[in-house]
């Protein structure tokens, strides 16, 4: 626990990245056809072509931060997540981590053909835990998840959102300095997401740095203290999180955000009218 009276500390520090990444080209999987087109062509390239996914991009996050990465689709997201990692490195800039980083996703790497009780053993060894921890951990990671008797079976007869809840609590069932979250919380049910957002509050009381993706912007909003905005791979906002998903919602979704501020104006009214009812109360 953090001396909450200490100066905050920056934990994650991105300054002016680009990301990129290659994927198939045009003449991408046509087997002879590739062949032909780079032999007319005369080009040397295997059908590739360079994604800018992440352009320019800086900002800070603090100990004790929860930072919402949203954006439509293709904005860039997950791929920032990988730089935060150290899974993808900056064609140009550079991010800075203190600490180690842990991404957690949907596809997180655990061995489909072991059962979660052997998961649960090697994910927590692999997160620098101890036998003894891992044991001691062991009852509250199968309780987190869920899984209840599946926990002795391998974890390809598990279904999706049983894998993603294992997952969670493997990761989340020690401190991290950063904590990379990547749609895990998609697939679980709704018991499990508020223990998820219960959960990600504690790792950042435990001064860790929370970044999560996500396209459901009620859990941002529940779980996250600031929001940071992508756009086709650029910073349209960054802040508190009420202001920049508002801003987010005006934009793509007008409907969803005049609905929104109604409820707001609403739960003014109704905290302003129980105000006054206390005053009258205690006069």
């Amino acid at each position: 626990m953090t001396d909450p009276s200490a100066e905050p500390v920056p934990t994650v520090i991105a300054d002016d990245v680009h990301l990129t990444y290659k994927i198939a080209g045009r003449y991408a999987n046509r087997g002879g056809a590739l062949a032909l087109a780079r032999t007319v062509t005369r080009s040397s390239s295997p059908g590739l072509r360079e994604v800018r996914a992440v352009r320019g991009v800086s900002f800070a996050a603090w100990e004790g931060d929860a930072i919402g990465l949203i954006g439509p689709n293709g904005s860039g997201k997950s791929t920032l997540l990988r730089g935060i990692a150290g899974l993808l490195t900056p064609a140009s800039g550079a991010i800075y981590t203190r600490g180690e980083p842990a991404l957690l996703g949907v596809n997180a790497a655990l061995i489909s053909t072991m059962s979660g009780e052997r998961n649960i053993t090697l994910g927590g060894l692999a997160m620098g835990m101890t036998p003894e921890e891992v044991a001691s951990k062991y009852d509250d990671i199968c309780e987190f998840a869920g899984i209840g008797e599946f926990v002795s079976l391998p974890m390809n007869a598990y279904s999706s959102g049983m894998g993603a809840r294992l997952r969670f609590a493997i990761a989340s069932s020690k401190s991290h300095d950063i904590l990379l979250i990547d749609e895990a919380l998609a697939t679980g049910d709704a018991e499990f997401r508020r223990r998820s957002e219960k959960r990600i509050q504690e790792l950042r009381k435990e001064a860790g740095t929370v970044f999560l993706v996500s396209h459901s912007l009620g859990v941002v909003r529940k779980t996250c203290n600031r929001a940071i905005w992508l756009e086709k791979g650029e910073i349209v906002m960054d802040g508190p999180t009420d202001e920049v998903l508002n801003a987010y919602e005006e934009r793509h979704d007008p409907e969803k955000a005049a609905r929104h501020r109604a409820d707001q104006r609403r739960e003014a009214e109704e905290k302003a009218k129980n105000k006054a009812a206390n005053v009258r109360a205690v006069g």
